[in-house]
């Protein structure tokens, strides 16, 4: 019900904008996050989006670098990254949290997923 794209190789400084396509809920009752999983490592919060895509929140490590938007008519949501780092590369999953708690960070909290797509940023 989640489906991520526009991962790709990229090089150190460049840019890549995913897409994750919501269907099978009702999108904009949903804050939507964006996490990442670099090999061996957890699953870590990347950014959130609340539902009506009025306010933002972002990790630390992306912040200014990274931008969410999404698009209610069209149930998605979007992950602009800039400046990109070899550190960025990860797989990146987007989620859905029913409600509007756009500062939850636990994975596990979350109620949708999607199937991740692969970012590698070569140095």
């Amino acid at each position: 019900q989640l489906q991520a794209s526009g991962g790709g190789l990229v090089q150190t400084g460049g840019s890549l904008r995913l897409s994750c396509a919501a269907s099978g809920f009702i999108f904009s009752h949903y804050v939507m996050g964006w996490f990442r999983q670099a090999p061996g490592k957890e699953r870590e919060f990347v950014g959130t989006i609340n539902s009506n895509g009025f306010r933002k929140t972002y990790a630390d490590s992306v912040k200014g670098r990274f931008t969410i938007s999404r698009d209610n008519a069209r149930n998605a949501v979007f992950l602009q990254m800039n400046s990109l780092k070899p550190e960025d590369t990860a797989i990146y999953y987007c989620a859905g949290l029913y409600g509007n708690n756009m500062y939850q960070r636990a994975p596990r909290e979350y109620n949708y997923w999607g199937q991740g797509t692969l970012v590698t940023v070569s140095s």
